[in-house]
């Protein structure tokens, strides 16, 4: 079967691979779809001399199980399923919970140190696999399994009303997302980019404002928005530092920040950019299992417009072509739909 590796220097290359076996408690699934995600950069830009990761990569696989180990009860051979992609010990009190990426003993996650969903065929532990809903199709379920569910939680995790105003700094594939849900819910939702592409996607998907950040200082801009108050709520998606900074001083008082966006250091006045202004800060960091499930029937039920955020499909046989118009910026969110 033909499974993806990223080799070096942003190089791809499909291999003829054998087909993976199932042990007692995995399920092996064929795969449907799988999304190409801004946290599989690094592996893919690192240098051919340094590489030190060598599996499959896609941690946004869904598919259709089509065997199943003999202790294997929660799924079924002919089940359309997700696959919350962290594995965990099962035992502490994080894997109880359903969020296994805060286990404090296993590190492990399809697409990273394990194969994952970017080939023909993936083997996945039992517990990992979630059912997608009956009218949900496979490109949007794999959005929905990393960065998409990622919004859809940072989302929930600040709380809004449909009086709120939220900004939301970075327009790629998680913030499109949370642009989506912010004005599926009602909430005012003002979003800053770079790239008027990803402005015009953020327009479609409901923003009610704008703002070209290259050419226009988004913190002005907001606070002449909203009185000169300030964003009852904002979030940043980008991991840049000088971006954190916009987002903290462009909310209100008794204001809401949540970081979404990971990588980097960003240095703050604590005293007068958060205590004095009375901030709450959030992180946030994907989802547990429940809450992929959660976000599944949400897209499903609220009929979320995944066919505006999903701009671009690829076969495996053009990944190449499909990460090097990722890594342009000229998209949404791009999938991978695997026959």
């Amino acid at each position: 079967m033909d499974a993806l590796y990223f080799i070096g220097d942003s190089k791809i290359q499909i291999k003829e691979i054998p087909m993976p076996v199932p042990t007692d408690d995995e399920v092996l699934l064929k795969m449907k779809a799988s999304g190409i995600c801004g946290s599989d950069l690094k592996n893919y830009i690192e240098p051919q001399a340094s590489k030190s990761i060598f599996s499959v990569p896609g941690h946004e696989p869904v598919g259709i199980v089509v065997e199943i180990g003999k202790n294997v009860v929660n799924v079924e051979v002919g089940d359309r399923v997700m696959v919350h992609h962290y594995m965990g010990c099962l035992e502490c009190s994080m894997c109880r919970i359903g969020f296994t990426q805060m286990c404090p003993t296993v590190k492990e996650g399809y697409g990273g140190i394990l194969d994952g969903g970017h080939q023909e065929y993936m083997k996945v532990k039992s517990y990992t696999c979630i059912p997608i809903p009956e009218n949900l199709d496979f490109l949007s379920a794999a959005a929905c399994s990393c960065g998409t569910g990622t919004a859809f939680h940072a989302i929930k995790r600040l709380d809004m009303t449909a009086m709120d105003t939220i900004a939301i700094f970075g327009q790629g594939p998680v913030g499109l997302s949370a642009t989506m849900f912010a004005a599926q819910l009602g909430i005012k939702v003002i979003a800053i980019d770079v790239m008027d592409y990803r402005l015009t996607l953020a327009k479609d998907l409901g923003a009610d404002i704008t703002i070209n950040s290259a050419t226009n200082d988004p913190e002005y801009l907001i606070r002449d928005l909203t009185n000169g108050i300030g964003a009852d709520c904002t979030l940043d998606a980008t991991g840049i530092p000088n971006v954190r900074l916009q987002a903290v001083d462009s909310a209100k008082l008794w204001g809401k920040v949540c970081f979404v966006g990971e990588g980097n250091m960003t240095n703050f006045d604590v005293s007068q950019q958060i205590i004095h202004k009375q901030l709450t800060i959030i992180g946030s960091w994907t989802f547990s299992q429940s809450g992929l499930a959660e976000v599944a029937n949400f897209v499903t039920e609220k009929n979320s417009p995944m066919s505006t955020l999903i701009t671009h499909t690829f076969k495996l046989d053009k990944a190449q072509e499909a990460y090097n118009t990722f890594t342009s910026g000229a998209s949404g969110k791009i999938i991978f739909s695997i026959d």
